[in-house]
């Protein structure tokens, strides 16, 4: 057996962990060959690569990074991309590739499977919004980061009573800031997938001001958004890729909740430093548990399939499960907080969370949240979640995918019959 090894997308923490659980796997276990491509998918299509042997992969477990290199590169950006990879793959005598990657990287690891290139996924993000697994190595170390960055702002908060707003990596999901956040004790926390209110999270200051209370941890993920038509949001650039370059909702929260409440506020913008460094030991041991069960995959010739976490087993999941879907936040975290969530519109209300976990999708092959589903607002001076885009209005709960938005007594809603759903965060 011979295989191909490559991280695509963004970097994380554990990367170089499951690359050399992969190679240690394939030539202890196996007597394989691992081919290593440097910067994704670039080093397939120019046939620029490494031969990876467990002595070259020594000491790589507390290495954050990766040793091949990355980028965003796909082979679908180019007309003769796969067949290009087709004839490095023939040249080499590869019998598949295994690739470590978000959700890009694993929705072009399934189209090359439609397309006939044997692949297997190992899932990596910071920001664990993997559908098919309950975790992605990278999110462990990100929120350690992120939550010993906030401890540390308590403490200035404290001493000049402000309000501090940090601002967190999370694109289409909030779950290195709900996680966070919840860690920290953070008075509130937006996150992008229902839009939040301003005036709320004002609330939720002065009233902590009134208890006492004058220094408060706001934490906010980067792909927030405001209610429409309640906060001037500024413009992003888009890259090549077509991603929006985010940054700067954390500063329009802070400015506009000084200007409102009258409270001194300041901003942290963690940023990168939450993706780079050394990785957890929880990171460390779940990357080389992927690493290990991919080679296994790939030995059992179970192309299409990728590795995930279920409780605390590592199981397959096949690639067209998690393809086009995302994990958004399960609103169960919330009973961390203050032990009260409740769903609730026009008198009626019930108990449970708003998103189901992997083990949902894998039980009944229902898919998770998709992006753009939402629902308007979230909020009881705690989480308030932000809109990610456009879809339609889908709730899952823990244990099934219920569909519409139901009223509690099995009837849909439609028109403006939208749910407002209390979350109690305050700490």
């Amino acid at each position: 057996m011979r295989l191909g090894v490559l991280t695509s997308g963004g970097d994380c923490p554990g990367l170089n962990a499951v690359i050399r659980a992969v190679v240690r796997r394939a030539e202890r276990a196996f007597g394989a060959e691992v081919i290593g491509f440097a910067d994704a998918w670039r080093g397939v299509l120019e046939g620029d690569y490494e031969t990876l042997t467990v002595e070259r992969c020594r000491g790589l477990l507390p290495r954050g990074g990766t040793i091949l290199g990355t980028s965003r590169i796909q082979p679908y950006q180019f007309d003769d991309g796969v067949q290009r990879v087709r004839k490095t793959m023939f040249r080499l005598g590869l019998d598949g590739i295994i690739v470590i990657g978000g959700n890009g990287s694993l929705g072009a690891a399934r189209d090359l499977c439609v397309d006939g290139v044997p692949c297997i996924g190992v899932p990596k993000t910071i920001d664990n919004d993997v559908a098919g697994t309950d975790e992605t190595f990278g999110f462990d170390t990100a929120v350690g980061v992120a939550t010993d960055a906030i401890d540390r702002l308590h403490t200035t908060a404290e001493a000049h009573e402000r309000a501090m707003v940090v601002e967190v990596m999370g694109r289409d999901v909030g779950h290195i800031a709900l996680h966070a956040g919840l860690a920290g004790g953070a008075a509130t926390i937006l996150i992008p997938e229902v839009p939040f209110h301003i005036d709320d999270v004002v609330a939720v200051i002065e009233r902590r001001r009134k208890l006492g209370r004058y220094a408060s941890i706001v934490v906010v993920a980067e792909g927030s958004m405001p209610a429409e038509g309640t906060l001037d949001m500024p413009s992003y650039e888009t890259d090549e890729f077509g991603h929006r370059r985010l940054g700067g909702i954390g500063g329009v929260v802070a400015q506009e909740l000084e200007r409102r409440s009258g409270m001194e506020c300041r901003l942290t913008t963690l940023g990168y430093v939450v993706r780079g460094g050394t990785p957890s030991s929880r990171d460390r041991v779940l990357a080389t548990r992927f690493g290990v069960a991919a080679v296994d995959l790939a030995a059992e010739g179970r192309w299409g399939s990728m590795v995930g976490l279920a409780g605390t087993s590592v199981v397959p999941v096949p690639l067209d499960e998690v393809a086009g879907r995302i994990k958004t936040c399960d609103l169960d975290l919330s009973r961390g907080g203050r032990g009260l969530f409740q769903l609730s519109w026009r008198g009626a209300s019930t108990g449970g969370s708003l998103v189901g976990g992997a083990a949902a999708l894998r039980a009944e092959r229902a898919p998770l949240l998709h992006q753009g589903d939402q629902v308007d607002r979230l909020f009881d001076g705690g989480v308030q979640l932000g809109r990610l885009g456009h879809g339609p209005n889908e709730v899952a709960r823990r244990d099934r995918v219920l569909g519409p938005v139901s009223s509690g007594d099995g009837g849909a809603l439609s028109g403006d019959e939208k749910p407002e759903a209390t979350v109690g965060l305050e700490l």
